[in-house]
């Protein structure tokens, strides 16, 4: 067959260890023999991000700007023993943080769910999607411990000098320890309208939650701003596409979520998101079966697995080692990558690719091929574990079948 065309390239961020491996055994086998593949290429491998002091990631970031979407494969957040293991100049960022500061984007994760992979939560028979705001919070504080005898105060000095201050604590005593968050209208605005946009996109209803009732002034505002901009902007577009929002209490909406079927997506601030995504992830099965988007408010998108670099695994391939990886949520990051660049171009055969190529994957762990996580969890009765590269293999048996 001759290979399926692309007009516009994707940003291609390449990452590390044994996900880099499964990068290249998904291009070679699954895409490169079928797609006329366009990328503009950016190693975001960890010795690389080292090299350029960390300019590849920031080239990367505003490439995706530039195209609209890109993928990426996951990477190395160096902590002290990386930064020895790798003889790094200094402790680099997390390449997904700069990111996304720099495209303003919320984090959509989703489960794949496939049979004979029962969830803990047995009611669960749709994906839950998560939607986590991806700045402030906890991720940017100012943190301290305070010795007995102190008092802390919030202190606001405005652009002409004036103070406002409240009282924090008076340590009084006791020692004890201090938090300050903050975040920004303007990011909770664009956190707003991607979870509404994706909502409409996906045809889902779309649940917001913080705890107003306690965090009378932060949390409430988080509340206000999406009231504000869901009735001037997306009320009648809701209604149109026949779906809902509704905000409630973040206590209320763990326990819906415990009693539904799924099916919605559930937008949280920042840490509350990175919490219940690794929740859901976990009770649906495996966070190697967990899908990850980028999306921000000016429509561009960019596409990830959710899990790490599998770092065991990679020192086992490195000794010569069989591995039996699950590289589900990366291919997954390619067909997301794949399917939006073609409905942007308006390339219908890139968006069938892109869909028979998941139908292939989800076929080929239904049929009982899997990889020794899947192994360990699947309910089929006649179930092989295969390697690695085995099971990119399976899938491309029953995806040049489908062509």
């Amino acid at each position: 067959m001759d290979k399926i065309k692309m007009t516009t390239p994707l940003v291609e961020m390449d990452g590390d260890e044994m996900t880099r491996i499964i990068w290249k055994l998904i291009k070679d086998i699954l895409i490169l023999p079928y797609v006329d593949l366009k990328t503009e290429y950016y190693d975001l491998g960890l010795e690389h991000r080292n090299e350029t002091d960390d300019k590849v990631t920031f080239d990367s970031a505003y490439a995706t700007k530039e195209y609209g979407v890109a993928v990426k494969c996951a990477t190395i957040t160096p902590n002290a023993d990386r930064v020895k293991e790798y003889n790094l100049k200094e402790m680099w960022k997390s390449p997904n943080g700069t990111i996304r500061a720099i495209l303003d984007g919320t984090v959509f994760r989703a489960p794949i769910i496939v049979k004979g992979i029962t969830p803990y939560i047995p009611t669960w028979t749709k994906p839950i999607t998560i939607a986590r705001h991806a700045y402030g919070d906890v991720y940017k504080n100012t943190e301290m411990q305070v010795p007995d005898g102190s008092k802390c105060e919030l202190v606001c000095t405005d652009r002409d000098g004036n103070e406002v201050r409240q009282l924090i604590h008076d340590f009084d005593g006791s020692s004890g320890i201090i938090q300050g968050l903050h975040n920004i209208d303007k990011s909770i605005e664009s956190f707003a309208r991607c979870c509404f946009n994706y909502a409409l996109d996906t045809k889902q209803d779309i649940w917001f939650a913080t705890k107003d009732t306690i965090s009378k002034k932060y949390d409430h505002r988080f509340k206000d701003i999406f009231a504000e901009i869901f009735e001037k902007e997306y009320k009648d577009k809701f209604a149109a596409a026949g779906i809902e929002y509704f905000y409630t209490l973040i206590d209320d909406a763990v326990a819906r979520v415990v009693r539904s079927e799924g099916g919605y997506i559930w937008a949280c601030k920042n840490y509350d998101g990175d919490v219940m995504s690794d929740m859901v992830a976990t009770a649906y099965g495996s966070l190697a079966m967990m899908t990850s988007v980028l999306v921000s408010p000016d429509g561009t998108y960019e596409y990830e697995a959710a899990h790490g670099t599998v770092q065991r695994h990679y020192y086992k391939h490195l000794k010569g080692e069989e591995t039996s990886t699950n590289s589900v949520a990366t291919l997954f990051a390619w067909t997301g990558a794949l399917r939006k660049r073609g409905e942007l171009d308006g390339l219908n055969d890139l968006c069938t690719f892109a869909d028979k190529l998941e139908a292939a994957t989800i076929s080929t762990i239904e049929d009982g091929i899997m990889t020794g996580d899947l192994y360990l969890l699947s309910k089929l009765e006649n179930k092989r574990k295969v390697n690695t590269e085995e099971f990119l293999l399976a899938v491309n048996e029953r995806l040049a079948a489908s062509l």
